[in-house]
């Protein structure tokens, strides 16, 4: 069953745990994980960048999503991830996606402000729940990159000043994670991550969490993060099966069986996220 971003963050955050948000590209990796999510009662958050919507399609997009909703009942929402693009975000709300995320945050404090206030007056009347982030994460997340030396750590006060005036439902924070790979051990700020949770209520949000202990994950998760961001181990584990089946068939040229093992090895994380989240048997 297709839900509001909201309710199923909200009720994260009332029995401490987080939901996954994976970030899908196609109709393979899209059925993995909702097909995964089914068998473990999970509720999901299907994420998809402007690259993907742009390569699947906005009306097959929608398609995807209606066919889920008849298909499963679990709680799940999808969710417009790192988008930038004000208009492309109304007319996505207007073909009826339910969660979005504008992503203002390269610009400075009272610009983010003002255009995330934007999209979020106009989602308001359909219902519709939106994220922002303050601060910015190192790494690459689509066509976005940003170079570690001009990387953001999201300030608490700031924090509360900007949930308060835009009216978002959930935060992104910055406290040292990264789109992509880790060049290093991962070193998160805990503490500030326990200050922001002191200045705001709503939910708040972990991105680049590929690549990251579960062990870590689960601190955060302590101390308020209520959805998790997973794409490049996805992307990694998925090529790792198609690759593997590809050397041991050379001759192989149906995707229906070539895709198998790409399929299995993404299962494999997608369920590893899900226990990782605490949100297995919660859906």
């Amino acid at each position: 069953m297709i839900t509001s971003r909201s309710s199923i963050l909200l009720d994260a955050q009332s029995n401490s745990y987080a939901v996954p948000a994976f970030n899908v590209h196609n109709l393979e990796t899209m059925k993995t994980v909702l097909e995964t999510a089914q068998e473990l009662r999970s509720p999901v958050m299907i994420a998809a960048t402007p690259s993907t919507i742009s390569y699947i399609g906005q009306d097959f997009f929608i398609g995807m999503m209606e066919a889920a909703k008849k298909t499963y009942d679990i709680p799940i929402c999808f969710h417009l991830d790192h988008h930038e693009k004000v208009e492309d975000i109304k007319t996505l709300i207007k073909s009826g996606v339910p969660s979005v995320m504008i992503d203002a945050s390269h610009h400075d404090f009272e610009e983010n402000i003002r255009i995330v206030r934007e999209v979020v007056e106009y989602a308001i009347p359909f219902g519709v729940a939106v994220e922002a982030e303050l601060g910015r994460l190192s790494g690459v997340e689509d066509d976005l990159e940003v170079d570690e030396k001009d990387q953001i750590y999201t300030n608490p006060t700031q924090a509360k000043e900007f949930v308060s005036r835009t009216g978002i439902d959930s935060l992104a924070v910055a406290i040292g994670t990264a789109h992509g790979l880790y060049k290093g051990e991962p070193k998160l700020d805990i503490e500030r991550l326990a200050a922001i949770q002191k200045e705001v209520d709503i939910p708040l949000v972990l991105h680049g969490a590929s690549g990251l202990s579960d062990e870590l994950v689960q601190k955060t998760i302590e101390r308020g993060i209520c959805k998790v961001n997973i794409a490049t181990e996805l992307k990694m584990a998925f090529v790792k099966g198609l690759r593997g089946y590809l050397q041991d068939h050379p001759s192989a040229n149906d995707p229906r069986y070539y895709f198998k093992d790409a399929v299995k090895e993404m299962k494999r994380v997608v369920a590893d996220k899900m226990k990782m989240c605490g949100s297995v048997n919660r859906g």
